[in-house]
């Protein structure tokens, strides 16, 4: 009789735990920019490795059907975060909708104005008078003639063709003499797989103000601090691990979905994004996301000056 009430009252107890321990994880739905990439590597690293579970998170990841919706889906309060970009942050904040920049992923900037290596140009005064591709028509004005400006090239003196999401192919085939959006850790190293080798000139080093690629946003207005604390803390963790492990990360990651990720392309892409990755992805510079709202105010890409400090979360 002894026995059975011992073992009814461990039962009960492993059920109350179990129930604690279930009420204690904290669910929180991201969605990201795009499919799966090396660009999310300490995302993934951090599911694979229990990091997100250590830290009492459910974080369940989404892939967009519309790489331009994830912010307004947190913004309408469907999913808890999503991975955007400094600039599209400050310009969806500058319109109104109710952001925060929650943490920072990747914390240099990856676009470039690419062309192919083949002493046709040189430097940025050698695009005068040629085709440049983009993506999205959009901003391109303001970020691309800054950087013309540098080789006292007018924003006029070049040609801006919409070649779609066909970037790399426009510039190895010759529709365009070079492209904007070409990524440095991806483009540069898919045109090289095809036997085109390219180069880069940075906006960082042309007149552009430096800022993050890849941030974290959630709702301003219902964002639970705690939690992104502790995703964040998960982040870091995976990050650290990551840079100490490259390799075996490389692996784990690539694991996640082989079918997609486990190619050249990304292996070559996840050793040129090792040294981008936030070690600590709380920490911000304001005045970093000051002076990028100044310069897309001086170019009328917005039309008010929000303040970091109103929309970049402090921790």
């Amino acid at each position: 009789m002894k026995s059975h009430i011992l073992l009814k009252a461990a039962v009960f107890t492993a059920a109350i735990l179990s129930a604690n321990a279930q009420a204690e994880t904290k669910t929180l739905t991201l969605m990201l920019d795009w499919f799966v990439n090396p660009n999310h590597g300490p995302i993934v690293i951090a599911k694979q490795h229990g990091y997100f579970e250590e830290q009492g998170l459910n974080v369940e990841i989404q892939e967009p059907a519309d790489p331009s919706m994830p912010p307004k889906l947190v913004a309408a309060n469907k999913v808890d975060l999503a991975i955007s970009y400094q600039p599209n942050l400050t310009i969806n904040v500058a319109a109104g909708l109710p952001l925060i920049r929650a943490a920072t992923l990747i914390a240099t900037p990856l676009n470039t104005l690419m062309v192919l290596d083949n002493k046709k140009i040189n430097n940025i005064a050698d695009l005068k008078g040629k085709k440049i591709g983009i993506a999205i028509a959009g901003n391109e004005e303001a970020t691309i003639g800054t950087m013309l400006q540098t080789g006292n090239v007018k924003y006029e003196d070049v040609e801006i063709i919409n070649v779609g999401w066909a970037l790399s192919s426009s510039l190895a085939s010759g529709k365009v003499d070079a492209i904007w959006g070409g990524l440095r850790n991806f483009e540069i190293n898919q045109l090289e797989l095809e036997g085109f080798k390219a180069k880069a000139f940075f906006p960082e080093e042309h007149g552009v103000p430096t800022y993050d690629e890849l941030v974290f946003v959630a709702n301003a207005n219902t964002y639970d601090k705690d939690a992104i604390r502790a995703f964040n803390k998960a982040l870091e963790q995976a990050t650290t691990y990551i840079v100490n492990h490259p390799q075996a990360s490389w692996v784990e990651f690539a694991a996640y979905a082989p079918d997609t990720l486990n190619n050249e392309l990304n292996k070559r892409a996840w050793n040129d994004t090792l040294t981008r990755f936030a070690l600590r992805p709380s920490a911000v510079d304001l005045k970093r996301y000051d002076d990028y709202a100044e310069f897309m105010y001086s170019q009328k890409i917005i039309k008010t000056l929000p303040k970091a400090k109103d929309y970049v979360l402090a921790l």
